[in-house]
């Protein structure tokens, strides 16, 4: 047996071994097996038209799984079933992913699925997702689903055609990086709040080329809602991977899904689950160590996720002349605190704020409240699913009463692919997870918060912190 072989493997490391088709070398990638290769409709199309020229078919379609997300629109169709979509273009692609699925038998979540969602929500509350696998998908903020302890990774249009064809995709083995949040959040601090604490600490890049491993007690203590929105935020830090290493809240999460092994299958899956965690001992390339009691709520004020502070306090002076773009761009002052800023729209939703737990923590602050006048809130659930368990909770009933919104699912004002986004110059409170120049819209101002923040922001009108909210209500429960 070899020293590699013998040496202790991090999470991160036993999984990439275990997948390795072809060994890396100098001159060309990894092969590595996928598991589980999730589609939509944005990046798929060109895929698919690649391998119609070379008349190749799916290889594995029985381990391919499509949702429609992003070009859906969130508003019901009209009174002819005609959906209201942003463009041609939306609806083509929306269209091409149905007739392909079709085409190549891989199974779809269609417009009518009461499954139907996010890609990187459908994928866990289906049980698609488990620990130990591979999984693909042509979205950076596939990451999301290493909450599960799996290694999940974005791949671009050309590779989405190669898994198709093949199963297999190339892959540089990255270096390994652990960020252990020490102990514990303070109430009305939650995972989006570590997050960008955390890309505060290491920067925009700080994690390109690794292979983030999330510890602690704080980490520990999230629920799995919570961990999925630490690591899929790992690529706003540069990082492509980012993993929580499964434990009992994860078995107890994935139990009895649809897709989720049953009785001996399921067993044997768990035994196997928990022999992927690190080894101890296990030495990573680079160590990062942040206090989470001393984190407070926080919020962007830039157009870059690594320009995050806490929510209570000032603009900084510029450092650079690309810092004074953002500044000027953002309409910050130098020491302006940010409650000064008069907030025109908020958005909870996404892949990274759209789960039941996201929209609990949204409700708590908003109801028996009015959303400030002028301020308009849009709150789009992560998949159908979710909004038929907030329905039955009247979640949907404190949304409106407050004068918000209340959405189909979709990725809505996330990318603002469907129609949803604001207008040139507004600032938007968004749970989502990119700030930058018009990804929510022309001239649209974004600044990144937890649903409390958001919702407490809709609620005033301007930036603001959710604390006091949460102790008028009695909810001194961390989010999440």
């Amino acid at each position: 047996m070899s020293v590699a072989e013998t040496k202790p493997q991090s999470l991160f490391e036993k999984l990439w071994r275990r997948h390795i088709v072809v060994e890396e070398e100098s001159e060309r990638p990894a092969v590595l097996y996928i598991d589980l290769h999730l589609i939509h409709e944005v990046t798929s199309p060109q895929a698919f038209d690649v391998l119609a020229g070379k008349k190749i078919r799916t290889r594995r379609p029985d381990l391919t799984f499509a949702t429609l997300d992003h070009s859906t629109p969130t508003l019901p169709a009209d009174n002819h079933g005609v959906l209201p979509y942003a463009t041609p273009a939306a609806a083509a692609q929306v269209n091409a992913l149905i007739r392909n699925c079709r085409e190549h038998d891989i199974p779809l979540l269609g417009l009518d699925d009461p499954r139907r969602g996010i890609v990187h929500v459908i994928g866990p509350e289906l049980g698609l997702t488990q620990p130990g696998k591979t999984i693909v998908c042509g979205d950076s903020h596939t990451s999301t689903h290493g909450a599960f302890g799996a290694l999940a990774f974005g791949i671009g249009t050309t590779e989405v055609g190669h898994v198709l064809a093949s199963q297999c995709v190339l892959q540089r083995q990255p270096k390994t990086m652990r960020v252990t949040f020490n102990g514990a959040l303070s109430p009305g601090v939650g995972a989006k709040d570590m997050a960008l604490a955390m890309i505060a600490d290491i920067g925009a890049d700080g994690g390109q080329g690794y292979a983030i491993e999330f510890a602690g007690p704080a980490v520990q203590n999230l629920s799995m809602e919570g961990r999925m929105t630490l690591c899929n935020m790992s690529i706003e830090a540069g990082a492509r991977f980012g993993m929580v290493a499964p434990d009992e809240k994860t078995f107890e999460y994935l139990s009895g899904r649809e897709f989720s092994p049953l009785g001996d299958s399921w067993d044997e899956a768990v035994a196997e689950w928990r022999t992927l965690p690190s080894d101890p001992d296990t030495v990573y390339d680079r160590e990062v160590r942040i206090n989470a009691s001393a984190i407070p709520p926080m919020i962007t004020y830039g157009v870059s996720p690594d320009a995050a502070a806490p929510v209570d306090g000032r603009a900084p002076q510029p450092k650079s002349d690309i810092e004074k773009h953002a500044a000027e761009y953002m309409k910050f002052d130098a020491e302006q605190p940010f409650s000064t800023a008069t907030v025109d729209r908020v958005f909870i939703g996404s892949c990274t704020n759209s789960r039941l737990s996201d929209l609990r923590e949204a409700a708590s602050v908003m109801r028996d409240r009015k959303v400030k006048e002028g301020v308009t809130v849009l709150v789009v659930p992560g998949s159908e699913a979710i909004r038929a368990a907030a329905e039955a909770e009247n979640l949907h009933l404190v949304f409106l009463n407050a004068g918000a919104q209340w959405r189909n699912s979709g990725c809505s004002m996330c990318i603002a692919m469907n129609g949803d986004q604001g207008e040139p110059g507004e600032l938007v409170v968004s749970t989502s997870n990119r700030n930058f120049i018009g990804r929510q819209g022309r001239g649209v101002r974004t600044v990144l918060a937890s649903p409390a923040t958001a919702a407490a922001s809709a609620i005033e009108g301007r930036i603001a912190d959710p604390r006091p909210y949460l102790t008028m209500t009695g909810k001194q429960n961390r989010c999440h």
